[in-house]
């Protein structure tokens, strides 16, 4: 009021600035004084945060099973005949039981800071600056142990994560076992294998006598392992290819075209790194791959997804170009067209709840032998033992067609339950009544020409060297009933 009557006369007021001792901070300042002065452990908090956060990085199984199951996962890797890998159940178990007490500690540290903090704050508002001070001090050396503790987390994260990496997946107890292919067990056939009176060419010269092959430009462009298919040998792969995509369609899964090229995320989360050092092409200078089968990019499509429950299952068909280096492969110098760079492929994949798995198991390779039966081939199927299944491998089970010419069956396809595996990798999850949870994947060749365009033109081979056109087939053939 005083004032107000000063101004009203003209006189200039002047108020003392506001000025607070050290030894008396104003209350008004207290909660600004004491943020500034804790802020620094705050901040060394907040960037160390993901790190006690993060979980260990693409598993094939779950890191908490193997170190409640250990002898589990060692007679696991015994049965897949990897004994070099037995010492890092133990080492997964150390790393993870001291990733354990980081956290712990780094548990503790905040919960001591948070003490520390509202003592501070306690210790300003009863005007004890001394004793605030020597608190702060121990929030920056609290500060700084968690920096150092997220550094040896961070360290210890990607050595369990190599660790974890490299065990096999839990393979199924039905499947047999053994140290490789030779010891695949055969469990059915389907049509009955022919041998004929009269002599069967080699496949490339079947071909090549119909003007539908020519490997020599192929080789001049582009090196061994590719080829040039022609005329009616040419409308017969896209034939097939069309077929079988019509085929799975009435069956009731959902036809897709994915992307041709993934990202390496998406690589190493479909296979291993001795598969994808054996058959992935790099494109230079850029993070893409050309797949070596859709079911990489189909998988892929899912990535860090959370699936609705009911929207189970996922029944997909996909075609595609596969593209693979064949590393190590056997044939990749034969001439003909078995073991290629280049091919294209229909393919299918599912995604469903665990409790499903094994019925649509049955029912895709089912849809394979069937498929191939349309065509007069005779078929088999092998369950591969523990040997043979590639480490992300629940189960497998292989088609193979029978080749007259050389009076035994060859593979053609393969079926296959990878469990949780590339789910867990992924991140793809399912949304339940009771909480997410990781999708199960499967994944089948419906049929891959040109290779599948061998046992097709052996067993549908005449003896004046004409190539019948089954009736299922003749549609995509412009009606043709046969080839000459």
């Amino acid at each position: 009021r005083d004032d107000d009557t000063a101004r009203k006369r003209g006189k200039v007021v002047r108020r003392p600035p506001i000025t607070e001792s050290p030894s008396a901070p104003a209350g008004g300042l207290i909660c600004f004084y004491s943020f500034a002065i804790i802020f620094p452990s705050f901040l060394y908090f907040f960037l160390s945060l993901p790190v006690f956060t993060k979980q260990i990085d693409r598993p094939m199984i779950d890191v908490k099973f193997l170190v409640k199951n250990p002898d589990i996962v060692r007679e696991n890797i015994k049965k897949k005949f990897q004994d070099n890998k037995l010492p890092l159940v133990d080492e997964a178990i150390s790393l993870y039981t001291q990733y354990c007490d980081c956290q712990q500690r780094a548990d503790d540290l905040r919960s001591q800071r948070n003490s520390i903090s509202k003592e501070i704050g306690i210790l300003f508002k009863n005007k004890e600056v001394e004793k605030a001070n020597e608190m702060k001090k121990l929030v920056e050396a609290n500060a700084q142990e968690l920096e150092q503790l997220g550094k040896q987390q961070t360290s210890l994260m990607d050595q369990l994560t190599k660790v974890m990496y490299a065990i096999p997946n839990i393979i199924a107890p039905e499947v047999p076992v053994g140290k490789d292919d030779s010891f695949n067990v055969e469990i059915e056939r389907f049509g009955e294998p022919v041998v004929p009176d009269f002599e069967v060419p080699y496949h490339a010269d079947i071909m090549a006598k119909f003007n539908g092959l020519d490997l020599d430009s192929a080789h001049r462009v582009a090196g061994n392992g590719f080829y040039y298919l022609m005329g009616d040998i040419a409308r017969l792969h896209s034939a097939v290819i069309t077929y079988a995509r019509d085929f799975m369609i009435e069956r009731g899964f959902t036809y897709c075209i994915p992307p041709f090229m993934v990202r390496s995320e998406i690589v190493s989360g479909v296979m291993s790194f001795a598969e994808m050092d054996a058959m992935m092409y790099k494109i230079e200078g850029e993070d893409l791959y050309l797949i070596g089968t859709s079911e990489h990019s189909m998988i892929g499509k899912f990535i860090d997804q959370i699936v609705p429950e009911e929207s189970l299952p996922l029944t997909l068909t996909s075609y595609s170009p596969c593209f693979r280096k064949e590393k190590g492969a056997h044939g990749i110098e034969e001439r003909g067209v078995y073991r290629i760079h280049q091919f294209e492929k229909q393919e299918m994949v599912v995604l469903c709840k665990q409790e499903d798995a094994d019925y649509w198991y049955e029912q895709m390779w089912k849809n394979t032998v069937d498929l191939f039966r349309s065509m007069d081939i005779p078929v088999r199927t092998l369950e591969c033992c523990s040997g043979d299944l590639a480490d992300l491998k629940v189960k497998s089970l292989d088609v193979e067609a029978w080749s007259p010419r050389q009076k035994k069956y060859f593979e053609v396809g393969s079926c296959s339950y990878l469990g949780d595996a590339q789910a867990r990798r992924l991140k793809i999850r399912i949304k339940g009544k009771n909480g997410n949870y990781f999708a199960h994947t499967l994944n089948n060749t419906v049929v891959a020409p040109p290779r599948m365009l061998i046992a097709f033109l052996e067993n549908n081979l005449r003896a004046d060297g004409s190539v019948a056109i089954p009736k299922a087939l003749q549609p995509y053939m412009g009606g043709k009933t046969e080839i000459r």
